[in-house]
């Protein structure tokens, strides 16, 4: 019998009570290898009231205090962070070093959050009018929610809770259900560090539970990572129940080869960002952008690279790509490779097919897919429109810089971006023009380190502030203003205007 994964409120595992379940399988084999518990309405709601009861006591802990249990949680984190990569692997498929790499961008948020009493601190301007001095402060919102995806299952809910927690505000995270057993696993080590009961929990579900925490009155703000529909969705709706949302949706990331790049090195960066964790990375590149002369003398080394890619069962240290995540996902892109056959694009690898039984022993049942490559891709093919979240590279051929950028820049989305040049005016053009949220030249994949926050333009962003970061500070609290003054300095008589500079 396969194990049974529920919820964690009010600091314990608590069993699911909605009757609804779903499998959780291991991507490598295809068998299943847990229930997860999809929570009802009733469930959610106990999260949050649970949430709701320990905030009053949590946001006046001293910022100090919360910050030396954010302290304790890094040291479990560093720990147990191998152990945090298994489950990864185990329910994702992506490969154990990618996962390693997954669990140490997290800990960075959480090195991060521990310098809470830094950011927290207000303005202070004296006198501002006569007698009058005038200040802000920063305050926990209250009850906030994440509700996050698969392909990230410790990264992205680090991307959220730290900060949240540290500031002062309780938590309820959702996870995706595809791969639940590293948030109960980071819920658990939050206790062990000392969080209150009640500041972090945990409920499992798919679009009930989404729905409830979006109309419990009681959460005030809600943060998603997640494909672009479903991010409209979100904000939408948490806007219409008063709810501050912070939306991050899907991407097309493109990356730009001039004549000029070194090729061996935009051959690896492709290879890397394109099919690293089997391209289900919202910052994968997905597009080549190959500027001028530079596809003939970099397509012969990429289709080779990419017909060697080491596919192999994640927990096999030489593996570069692991299986896709499921079956249903397998199905989906191996729909977009034949549309892109039928679109005209030209299949210079294809990838349909792979047999599992080479990615290692009891894999033939797997979701196992190999590297696959396009050339002769144009802006009209729905495989160049649409986010395919899978290991497959569409190569552009554009004349020149300027209709590069002009392509990129007509996209719907604008997550991540990347140029490989060696000409530093190329870059700094590149960098200004690109109306794209996150820019990488000669890195692949740009995603900010923990101090500078995550976020895309267009379509890939619903709402005003980034993740993480400073700009994660100011979501998850509200500033305050206060201005001051004492009776010794209050003249008599009413005031019929507002206070001035006098």
């Amino acid at each position: 019998m396969s194990t049974a994964i529920a919820h964690y409120i009010q600091g314990q595992p608590v069993a699911n009570t909605s009757g609804r379940a779903q499998d959780v399988t291991n991507p490598a084999t295809g068998a299943v290898t847990a229930q997860v518990g999809l929570a009802g309405v009733d469930q959610v709601n106990a999260a949050v009231a649970a949430a709701q009861a320990a905030f009053p006591k949590w946001a006046d802990t001293p910022p100090i205090r919360r910050a030396r249990v954010m302290f304790k949680f890094l040291e479990l984190l560093n720990r147990h962070k191998d152990e945090l990569a298994h489950l990864i692997t185990a329910e994702h498929g992506k490969v154990f070093t990618d996962a390693q790499g997954e669990v140490s961008r997290g800990i960075d948020i959480v090195e991060f959050a521990c310098g809470i009493p830094q950011l927290l601190k207000g303005d202070f301007t004296e006198q501002v009018s006569t007698g009058i001095d005038n200040w802000t402060l920063r305050q926990p919102l209250g009850v906030v929610a994440g509700i996050t995806p698969f392909n990230f299952p410790v990264m992205v809910p680090m991307w959220m809770f730290p900060v949240a927690i540290a500031a002062g505000n309780t938590f309820v995270l959702k996870p995706s259900p595809t791969d639940p057993s590293a948030s109960l696993r980071m819920a658990e080590l939050l206790t062990e560090a000392g969080l209150p009961d009640g500041v972090f929990n945990v409920v499992q579900g798919d679009k009930v539970a989404v729905d409830a925490l979006l109309e419990n009155p009681d959460v005030k703000a809600i943060s998603f990572v997640g494909s672009t529909p479903i991010a409209n969705y979100i904000y939408e709706t948490g806007a219409r129940h008063g709810k501050r949302v912070q939306a991050l949706g899907g991407a097309k990331n493109h990356m730009v080869v001039m004549p000029d790049a070194d090729i061996d090195q935009a051959v690896d960066a492709l290879i890397g960002a394109g099919y690293g964790s089997a391209g289900e990375r919202c910052m994968a590149i997905s597009v080549a952008v190959l500027v001028g002369d530079v596809a003939d003398r970099l397509l012969p080394k990429l289709i080779e690279r990419t017909k060697t890619l080491q596919v192999l069962d994640g927990e096999n240290l030489a593996a570069e790509m692991g299986p896709i995540v499921t079956r249903a996902a397998h199905e989906r892109i191996t729909g977009y490779i034949d549309l892109g056959v039928k679109e005209g694009a030209k299949l210079l690898v294809d990838g349909r097919g792979f047999d599992g039984a080479k990615a290692g022993a009891g894999c033939a049942d797997g979701f196992w897919m190999g590297g696959t490559l396009f050339d002769h891709v144009t802006p009209e093919m729905r495989i160049y429109k649409e986010e395919i979240f899978g290991p497959v590279l569409g190569c552009v051929r554009v004349d020149d810089l300027a209709a590069a950028v002009d392509l990129i820049n007509a996209h719907e989305f604008g997550n991540g971006v990347s140029c490989f040049t060696r000409d530093g005016n190329v870059a700094r053009e590149f960098g200004r023009r690109i109306q794209v949220g996150m820019v990488g030249i000669n890195v692949p994949i740009p995603v900010p380190m923990a101090w500078h926050g995550f976020g895309g333009w267009k379509r890939s962003l619903f709402g005003d502030m980034h993740a993480y970061g400073e700009e994660g500070v100011r979501f998850y609290t509200k500033q305050k203003s206060i201005m001051q003054r004492w009776p010794e300095s209050i003249g008599k008589g009413a005031e019929f205007v507002m206070p001035t500079a006098k």
